[in-house]
């Protein structure tokens, strides 16, 4: 089964904790602070894998998480840093935060490997806390924990070459002639639910790609049928051919349907309407009349666009059409055809210094990721712990916060969850 849209949950490592020893020892009476920091949480990486053509893998494993990092031990003895995780997807996925639906990744090129998630930082062992005048510190630094996101992946397929068109004008029957793509084939609409690639070799020995896009109908960028899974696979094409049918058989007019198709690439994207088009005219082996024919050679003319006339079925024309495909392709720049703004990391760093403070009723709540970090080392049973603690409330800005939304001695403050009394 191809798929080419899902979503995932993806978690970084938590950061280890660091130990709060000391050093005991035979003939040592008073050992330092010996505690070794945590290891660091594992990173996600998302990398391309050359024998994946299909999101189907990510159907059925949801969630993905990288491995923790060991807490550390005495005797400065950190702790191991947590295993990274490599998740593997085919070349073209694009990978966007589910929230946000901001690009983080756009893993296009063959080998590509992508730092997505960052992991915890391991928490700092006690003797990093060791000052002149405090040389026993009874306390330690917990690790962050890992941060989780939902991501979509997309996959939008790379080729050279972009078969566009309503339902049921040859395209599939076209690229099965000149490549050794074996679609499927009948006389009915939506026989292609899903695109199909196939590789032209030319005369001279070069090749191109070829994608075959399910027909785009109107409304297809608003999402009816499935145009917008569709219309992402043309995105990074350099060429399009617009296939047209001229026979007659179904009573569709050619201009009306080659405006249509090309209003829809413009809802979807004012760059893709843009891109290079030859207009192709098929099935001319059961064509009733040349009425059909000749109104579209005027809008080619009208539009400034080359036509060829094929038939799929006979062959005729289709060589042609090839050999003029290959020229084409030589001329046209290898350009990025998929913009995005700057990569996304995630990272914890950023987040660091966040912290908020607010008074509800008699109780004043302090609370964000710095907050949470500085408690996760804080010993409230210890006397060195809560001066520390103190002076690192006045540095970070706490206390003048707190003063100025006008706590008093004896009031009650709820920081990370720890209920404490305020004393100046």
């Amino acid at each position: 089964m191809f798929t080419d849209y899902t979503k995932i949950i993806i978690k970084s490592g938590d950061g280890g904790n660091g130990a709060a020893t000391f050093r005991r020892e035979k003939y040592v009476a008073a050992g330092g602070p010996d505690g070794g920091d945590g290891g660091k949480g594992g990173d996600i990486y998302f990398t391309v894998d050359k024998d994946k053509n299909t999101l189907i893998d990510f159907r059925y494993n949801k969630k993905y998480k990288a491995g923790n990092g060991q807490n550390g031990s005495g005797n400065h003895c950190n702790g191991k840093y947590g295993e990274d995780l490599y998740i593997k997807v085919p070349i073209g996925t694009v990978i966007k935060d589910a929230e946000t639906n901001k690009v983080i990744a756009d893993l296009s090129k063959p080998g590509q490997t992508e730092l997505v998630l960052q992991g915890g930082r391991g928490g700092r062992g006690n003797s990093h806390f060791a000052t002149p005048t405090r040389q026993a510190p009874r306390f330690s630094e917990d690790g962050d924990k890992g941060e989780e996101k939902e991501v979509i992946l997309e996959l939008k397929l790379l080729a050279d070459v972009g078969l566009l068109g309503y339902p049921n004008v040859g395209k599939s029957t076209f690229l099965s002639k000149v490549t050794e793509a074996r679609p499927k084939i009948a006389n009915y609409h939506f026989t292609t639910l899903e695109p199909n690639l196939g590789v032209v070799k030319t005369k001279s020995g070069d090749g191109f790609v070829i994608a075959d896009i399910p027909g785009i109908i109107e409304g297809a960028s608003e999402g009816v049928g499935l145009g917008l899974q569709f219309l992402r696979h043309i995105e990074r094409t350099r060429l399009l051919l617009h296939f047209i049918d001229v026979s007659g058989q179904e009573g569709r007019n050619p201009v009306e349907d080659f405006n249509t198709i090309n209003l829809e690439l413009k809802k979807y994207s004012e760059k893709l309407s843009t891109r290079k088009q030859i207009i192709v005219a098929t099935k001319i082996d059961v064509m009733q009349d040349e009425t059909n024919l000749k109104e579209l050679e005027k809008l080619a003319k009208k539009e400034n666009l080359e036509l060829y006339k094929i038939s799929a079925v006979t062959g005729e024309g289709v060589q042609n059409l090839i050999d003029h495909v290959a020229k084409i392709l030589k001329e046209l720049p290898k350009e990025e055809l998929f913009e995005y703004e700057e990569k996304i990391v995630y990272t914890l760093k950023d987040k660091e210094q966040e912290w908020t403070a607010r008074k509800e009723g008699n109780i004043f709540i302090v609370e964000g990721r710095a907050v949470d970090r500085l408690m996760g080392r804080i010993n409230i049973e210890d006397n060195e712990s809560m001066y520390y603690f103190h002076k690192c409330l006045k540095n970070m800005g706490i206390d003048d916060k707190l003063k100025e939304l006008g706590i008093c001695d004896g009031d009650t403050v709820l920081i990370s969850d720890w209920e404490l009394e305020w004393e100046e």
